[in-house]
């Protein structure tokens, strides 16, 4: 399982060095980054933190208010019980794609949209009492994806944002309520016109 996590984080870098150093221009490309921290209620079990990060991609050939964006997500839990020896982990790796709409607004916008991932998932249990010795299991799942939230700050370099977001992947759902800082590329602040020496 750490290969495959190790390929995704270098692929996801190579992606955001290749962007960053893309000439911008009006109407497509690269638009932004996000990167988040997510609180994560997954089926049948309790709430816990995980990371993603994603980037805002636009084509000229949609709208305006249209990001087409892929993202990388991780999470990791563990759980420890002394009394009986035993040792659980938990972890999910997903790589998804999602098109989003932005609603119109100045300080901040609303958005919704929706979108497919594929699960890394893997856990490993430890438990030398009950005749376990680290016994582990992976499997990789897809599923469809639904979120919802605002973002603060559109028109800046600097951003912000909240949202909800729904991993429907059979028997693994997943809610993660998410808050992030956005590094926007293209803004409509102006460059000051410097005063005429003439007058």
């Amino acid at each position: 399982m750490r290969h495959p996590i190790r390929s995704l984080f270098a692929a996801i870098a190579a992606a955001c060095l290749l962007g960053l150093s893309a000439p911008a221009h009006a109407g497509g490309g690269l638009t932004g980054i996000d990167a988040m921290t997510a609180t994560v209620f997954q089926e049948g079990q309790s709430s816990f933190s995980g990371l993603a990060v994603r980037f805002r991609v636009q084509d000229p050939r949609l709208l305006e208010s249209i990001d087409l964006m892929p993202s990388i997500e991780y999470w990791r839990n563990s759980s420890t019980v002394d009394a009986f020896d035993l040792h659980a982990v938990r972890r999910d790796a997903t790589i998804g794609a999602d098109v989003r709409y932005m609603l119109p607004g100045d300080v901040w916008r609303p958005y919704f949209g929706t979108g497919l991932a594929v699960h890394f998932l893997s856990s490993e249990v430890d438990a030398p009492r009950f005749g376990i010795n680290k016994a582990n299991d992976s499997l990789t799942k897809g599923g469809l994806t639904l979120l919802a939230g605002v973002a603060f700050a559109t028109q800046s370099r600097f951003g912000n944002f909240v949202e909800v977001k729904g991993h429907f992947v059979g028997g693994y759902r997943q809610l993660k309520l998410n808050m992030g800082l956005s590094w926007n590329r293209n803004t409509n602040s102006s460059t000051p016109t410097p005063p005429d020496s003439n007058r």
